[in-house]
């Protein structure tokens, strides 16, 4: 699956953890941040793929469930700590769910919002997905 954990580099120290997030470590260069908090846990945020945009999800607070679908295989990635970040690229189906009581989850994304980009529709994402196979 077009997905992956990248490891975001971390000072340890007593007084508590610092962890540092430079172009380096972003595997494209970043265009907008933004995050998600309050969410309800029985909630489900995403519901979308995008065409070009690829996104880094990050757990700052709490823990959360990102369901991936490429079209043919399902996967669920448990993000809950804040040092680890998911990478996902084009093409993948997502939803966001089982948020955890005051979970922060930061996106660093490689694009400006562009409606275009979004495929919102499941079926129209399993069409897309079929036609620009290789």
């Amino acid at each position: 699956m077009n997905v992956e954990i990248i490891h975001i580099p971390k000072v340890n120290d007593i007084r508590g953890n610092i962890a540092v997030i430079e172009n380096n470590v972003v595997p494209f260069e970043m265009k907008r941040v933004y995050y998600l908090f309050d969410v309800p846990s029985n909630a489900r945020r995403g519901g979308h793929a995008h065409k070009d945009q690829l996104e880094l999800l990050i757990p700052l607070s709490g823990s959360f469930d990102v369901v991936l679908n490429d079209g043919k295989n399902k996967q669920t990635v448990t993000l809950n700590k804040p040092d680890k970040g998911l990478l996902i690229k084009t093409n993948i189906w997502r939803e966001l769910e089982n948020f955890s009581s005051g979970s922060v989850c930061l996106v660093i994304s490689s694009g400006e919002f562009f409606e275009e980009d979004y495929i919102r529709d499941y079926d129209a994402f399993i069409s897309y997905v079929e036609a620009n196979q290789m």
